[in-house]
């Protein structure tokens, strides 16, 4: 009985051993790294229509071989961690948790890698975390050699800085846009930079504020004035939401930028030019005076994303009076 007490210890001992030996040399022979693919503007929530894809990257680092597992369902091979300023923890999303308390068949495939050669694939974090809150938040991403079952044997990556800005649907007013005459909620549409600047015009004419803030980043905007961004960026995420909803109150009672909000008279969209992301709306405007008409010549700077343009930026030139 002593006997076969002791062959178990020896060897639950050598299990020990070799997997402490395995992470070691897996440790030393690779390096696992993560960038942002395809970066763009983030905000809480909303995991399908506001990604955050990172970019993994397994290295072989070694004059070797390197073998390790993946899991056809990436949940079962890698982990993001994600800590706020405060140290705050994010929370890990119900579908990961219940992905891993379930019982079901973990398919994966065994990968080598010459010396040098790389594995790539890319994540939604927002898959693996609950990311509720506007904040600047840094991650770093665990990948497991072995599956999520030896979770204590992992590698981890560099650091990243996630910023995630307050949502523009939450911010732009404290209700929500609705049309008047039918209380339909209001949705930015995907429609092309020019009518985008067409149809904040228009807005702005018939003074429906709601319609006129739709396609408008206010974020950027409150950030054109250099104090004013100062100020944004040490303050707190609430605060910046008190900020926006401080700046359109100000925007609608022409307080600030009082040329964006000027009516004009009527217009005449002279040109558009736009890449996939990026994109300017030139647009003639006429401002009726007491006996005259003041002619301005407006280039509204638009930015996509997710398929929406919105203006992010404006300049004026005086064209004269007629």
């Amino acid at each position: 009985m002593n006997i076969k007490r002791s062959l178990l210890s020896m060897i639950a001992v050598f299990v020990v051993f070799c997997h402490t030996a395995y992470a070691k040399d897996f440790a030393d022979s690779a390096e696992v790294s993560i960038k942002f693919y395809d970066r763009t503007m983030y905000y809480p929530g909303d995991a399908e229509n506001n990604p955050v894809y990172v970019y993994i990257t397994v290295a072989n680092t070694s004059a070797e071989t390197l073998r390790f597992k993946v899991a056809d369902d990436k949940m079962f091979s890698i982990d993001f961690t994600a800590f706020n300023v405060k140290k705050t923890q994010l929370a890990s999303t119900s579908r990961l948790i219940r992905k891993r308390t379930s019982n079901q068949t973990v398919y994966f495939r065994e990968i080598s890698l010459e010396p040098g050669e790389e594995y790539s694939f890319r994540e939604n974090l927002k898959e693996y975390l609950e990311v509720k809150d506007p904040s600047i938040y840094y991650i770093e991403l665990r990948f497991y050699p072995e599956l999520y079952r030896n979770k204590e044997n992992c590698l981890i990556s560099n650091r990243l800085s996630l910023e995630v800005r307050p949502s523009p649907t939450a911010v732009a007013s404290s209700v929500l846009p609705v049309e008047t005459e039918t209380s339909v909620v209001l949705q930015p549409e995907e429609i092309s930079p020019d009518k985008v600047v067409e149809q904040t015009i228009i807005a702005r004419q018939k003074s429906l504020w709601d319609q006129y803030f739709l396609y408008m980043d206010l974020e950027e905007m409150l950030k054109r004035d250099s104090s004013r961004s100062e100020k944004y960026k040490i303050s707190s995420a609430d605060e910046r939401v008190e900020m926006l909803r401080a700046f359109r109150a100000s925007l609608m009672t022409q307080r600030v930028e009082s040329d964006i909000v000027a009516i004009p008279s009527k217009f005449r969209i002279e040109r558009t030019s736009y890449s996939e992301t990026e994109g300017t709306v030139r647009v003639l405007e006429w401002f009726k005076n007491e006996n005259y008409f003041e002619r301005k010549r407006y280039t509204y700077y638009v930015r996509q994303r997710d398929g929406i343009w919105q203006i992010y930026d404006y300049t004026v030139d005086i064209l004269g009076t007629e």
